[in-house]
């Protein structure tokens, strides 16, 4: 009687919680997708229409620019916010392709220009066409013309989708309600006991025999307690189902985590930092890892990458004049003596060790997301510019990434690789026969390859 009493209210708190907790992490998400809308519509608007494309500029910027330019901040040249107010498309065109030709002809705002910085010559471009350029120049128009991000606001994975604000309120309510049911469940027990003190009253006042008292039972052997359970046949049953639902859901998610490695942060052979030349110095990323907008691969940089500049930047203000240990590994590497800045014939590669590592067969195409979807490093690999070491943010399972396909936008406008899919899905609605041919059938490369 009391185990039925204890138990009913007990399973009815537990439903209602967990439906409350489901629509408690349901309403968050829906207020960011709502949130997220209504900022998408002001920033759209506030785009100014430009003759270059932005996204085949974004790709010439970070493979040639971003080792001295920055959009909103000066790094070895000026800032490029704002550049097309200052100066108009034509001399831009000059400029980018030639600097010093302009500075030559005496032009007044070159010349400003190269001496404020310190007459530092800027690479010429004579292989860019004009287009080349206009594009580059609305690429930076472009990114000039977007808010500032948030104080910390890295790019979230696709599964921080419901994070910041939103997963704080769903952990305190999901809290609270946790503390109201141990708190009904502490009423319940309470209540019980006054209503078998009750009933015992009332059974003496009968004349009526008393069950076994407290100070009886408080006297009982474990042997006796555990066989006074066993006869109650519904309370062993509960107990055997609440352990076997409790290992089934250990199991499940133990085998549901099988082959995720989400967290692994394995040691490097050098402590190299993403957060001081990612964050700190804003090195783009693809300033090492060239093939993410060009293959399927992002590429481990090679060690003459890195002596770009540490033939020069050796840390020594840190390590009393000494050159930083784990420069000096890669000089060993390379066989390299930083005195007489010659190269050895012992060279060997540094032996990093793989944290991203999907299955054989799953295919992954960095250039597709990179370039094509125009996907930020970050929305995989989480915080990349705040890791002082590497680890695995995602989980990189098909769930992640099925649910980032089903909830991110495709951009087809300005886009090469989606124009055939537009073009074909127009005709279909036209009720028009399309062919193999259409679809590019009578390439070459469909046979030939």
């Amino acid at each position: 009687m009391i185990f039925r009493s204890v138990v009913k209210p007990f399973i009815f708190i537990s439903a209602l919680s967990l439906g409350v907790q489901g629509f408690a992490q349901e309403v968050p998400a829906l207020q960011a997708e709502e949130a997220a809308t209504a900022d998408a519509a002001p920033a759209e608007a506030a785009a100014a229409p430009s003759k270059g494309d932005p996204g085949a500029g974004a790709a010439i910027f970070k493979q040639k620019c971003t080792s001295c330019h920055a959009i909103g901040r000066a790094v070895v040249g000026p800032a490029l916010k704002g550049m097309s107010e200052r100066h108009d498309e034509q001399w831009l065109i000059k400029w980018i392709r030639n600097s010093q030709a302009l500075v030559a002809s005496g032009d007044p705002a070159a010349v400003k220009v190269f001496e404020e910085y310190n007459k530092v010559v800027m690479t010429p471009f004579p292989e860019l066409t004009d287009d080349d350029i206009v594009n580059i120049i609305a690429y930076v128009q472009t990114e000039g013309d977007k808010p500032a991000a948030p104080a910390g606001g890295a790019a979230a994975g696709a599964d921080g989708a419901v994070s910041g604000d939103s997963g704080e309120v769903s952990n305190f309510m999901l809290g609270g309600l946790i503390l109201v049911v141990l708190i009904t469940l502490l009423v319940i027990l309470v209540l019980n006991r006054v209503i078998k003190t009750l009933d015992r009253v009332i059974l003496q006042k009968k004349g009526l025999a008393v069950e076994q008292d407290e100070a009886g039972l408080s006297k009982e052997t474990a042997y006796e307690k555990i066989r006074r359970f066993s006869k109650n046949k519904k309370l062993v049953f509960f107990t055997i189902l609440l352990v076997m639902i409790l290992l089934g859901s250990w199991g499940w998610k133990a085998m549901w985590n099988t082959g995720v490695h989400q967290g692994y942060q394995p040691e490097q052979p050098i402590k190299y930092s993403h957060q001081l030349h990612a964050g700190t110095l804003k090195i783009d990323c693809q300033y090492c890892h060239t093939g993410a907008y060009k293959s399927k691969n992002a590429t481990i940089p090679s060690l003459n990458v890195c002596m770009n500049c540490h033939n020069y930047v050796q840390a020594t203000d840190k390590y009393n004049g000494e050159i930083s240990p784990e420069i000096m590994k890669i000089y060993k590497a390379l066989d390299y003596n930083p005195d007489t800045k010659e190269y050895g014939p012992n060279q060997k590669p540094i032996q990093w060790v793989r944290i991203h590592n999907l299955p054989d067969f799953a295919y992954f195409n960095h250039s597709q997301h990179v370039s094509v979807a125009g996907i930020e490093c970050q929305q995989c690999h989480g915080p990349i510019q705040t890791m002082e070491e590497v680890y695995q943010y995602s989980p990189l399972t098909m769930k992640w990434c099925i649910n980032c396909h089903r909830e991110h936008d495709v951009n087809t406008e300005g886009n090469g690789y989606y124009d055939k899919v537009v073009e074909v899905h127009d005709l279909l609605k036209q009720g028009k026969k399309v062919t193999p041919a259409v679809l590019g059938g009578l390439e070459c490369g469909k046979c030939h390859y």
